[in-house]
């Protein structure tokens, strides 16, 4: 029975960090030890754990360098990293994001923390095995693909967008009710059951990359400061990297990592413009910001789907494709929206004062919710 446990290595060169974590884990996990990063990568040579807890300071051969070597290696890519460190400025954390870590835990450690993000990924590792194991059954059995395939595959994917708005009450139903309005507009714009069905499946993980945002900015309904704006800013990369390694038969990470870039190019990540957007994805921002605006905020109750019309029609051709939002004016009388009971914490301009531009500011005023 416990070989069947997941598999953790535990890397720090403080034997006390060890144990805390040893304990904090204990009765749930198998686990290995390091206690540097020669070591390590010795054990990796002979094993490969689940997931890797790895301290960013060691002596040596840092945390940065072993992941790094964990992800150049093809039969150790897939093994999830999560860094402990008692570093709290933001690049050594953005560092640690680009190489490859899925998340970050800082010292000291607190118990419901530790727990909580390694059950976290290890749950989203399980889905994503389950999802690359129903895609093979797919492709092998597309002539004959039965409806409790289907199913599965919908509660799948269903199972991780709950899973992430799970971390934060206030996002509780948002990405099923953007999957909703974003079909919608889609059908109305008369495009093929195929492209729909991408869509509504990208809408439904959307914001899957906030599962990395902390908590604590998920549920502030206060300013934010700038450093912190950045960091929630990462949602759309940290979603890409995580569909990506999924094969949908869509271009479902690269519609998730578009879903915040706008027409007129001040949009994020990438600051993509027009055509360089997937039609998929300009939809997806339209059906986001229609859902947020028409959502129940902390500092306000949920404005009128008129209201949502109105914001959405004044940025027509600025920030979201003129098409989209015409396709979705002349549907708006069919489609009924759904008051979340609950609710997401405010996102607004950063608290420290930056120069912006007209459109920045209204980009982060129209889309400080969503």
């Amino acid at each position: 029975m416990t070989e069947n446990k997941p598999l953790i290595l535990i890397v720090d060169d403080n034997s006390i960090n060890i144990d805390l974590l040893l304990n904090i884990l204990k009765g749930e996990y198998r686990f290995g030890i390091a206690k540097n990063g020669a070591k390590a990568l010795a054990y990796l040579d002979k094993n490969k754990p689940d997931l890797v807890l790895l301290d960013v300071m060691m002596p040596e051969i840092d945390g940065f360098e072993v992941c790094s070597k964990i992800k150049a290696d093809p039969l150790l890519k897939d093994v999830e990293v999560i860094f402990i460190t008692a570093l709290s400025d933001a690049k050594y954390i953005a560092k640690g994001f680009e190489i490859g870590a899925v998340d970050y835990i800082t010292k000291p450690f607190k118990s419901a923390e530790v727990k909580a993000r390694v059950q976290t990924h290890m749950s989203l590792k399980k889905m994503k095995q389950v999802l690359n194991d129903q895609n093979l059954l797919l492709e092998d059995q597309v002539q004959s693909k039965t409806t409790e395939l289907q199913e599965m595959f919908n509660a799948t994917v269903g199972g991780m967008a709950l899973m992430a708005e799970s971390r934060d009450p206030y996002t509780a139903g948002h990405q099923h009710r953007v999957a909703q309005y974003a079909s919608d507009i889609a059908r109305n714009m008369k495009l093929p059951d195929d492209q729909v069905e991408a869509i509504r499946i990208s809408g439904l993980l959307h914001d899957i990359g906030k599962i990395r945002t902390p908590v604590s900015l998920l549920n502030r309904p206060g300013k934010l400061f700038k450093a912190e704006w950045e960091l929630i800013k990462t949602h759309p990369v940290v979603g890409y990297k995580i569909l990506k390694q999924i094969p949908f038969p869509w271009p479902i990470a690269e519609i998730v990592y578009q879903h915040h870039e706008r027409i007129d190019g001040t949009g994020y990540p990438r600051g993509l413009k027009g055509d360089e957007i997937l039609v998929e994805a300009r939809i997806l921002a339209v059906a986001d910001v229609i859902e947020a605006i028409s959502s129940h905020r902390p500092y306000r109750p949920a404005l009128s789907i008129q209201s949502a019309l109105d914001e959405v029609k004044s940025q027509k051709g600025k920030l979201f494709d003129e098409m989209v939002v015409d396709s979705f004016l002349s549907a708006s009388g069919r489609i009924t929206p759904k008051m979340p009971e609950d609710t997401e914490p405010v996102r607004i301009e950063p608290a420290e004062e930056t120069e912006m531009s007209p459109a920045e500011h209204s980009i982060r005023r129209i889309h400080a919710s969503n």
